[in-house]
């Protein structure tokens, strides 16, 4: 994978909602743009997996997240922009920025 997961995490850092390998399906291409015109993040399997493991393995090496950083990964994952988040829980977007940095 040129997946090195640390590029991924930096990408996300950088505002990134979307991640698809080079070697993925076409058909994968014409989801991902399908999904980020709908304002959707997309990752494949293969990306969401190597991002969960990263994610789960930095966990267990920080020892733990504070439960908003944890709100905050749960409300990524299931789509949400840092906006929406903001909203939801009614933080600064500044913050979840932060938080989102902190987990990731």
């Amino acid at each position: 994978m040129h997946g090195n997961e640390s590029v991924i995490r930096e990408l996300l850092k950088a505002g990134a909602r979307g991640y698809l390998l080079k070697t993925e399906a076409r058909h994968h291409l014409i989801a991902a743009i399908e999904a980020l015109a709908a304002h959707r993040p997309f990752f494949t399997a293969k990306v969401s997996e190597a991002l969960l493991d990263s994610f789960l393995s930095r966990l267990v090496e920080a020892s733990a997240l504070t439960y908003r950083e944890r709100g905050v990964v749960q409300l990524i994952t299931e789509g949400y922009t840092n906006k929406q988040i903001a909203g939801l829980l009614d933080i600064s977007l500044k913050t979840v920025e932060s938080h989102q940095q902190q987990a990731f």
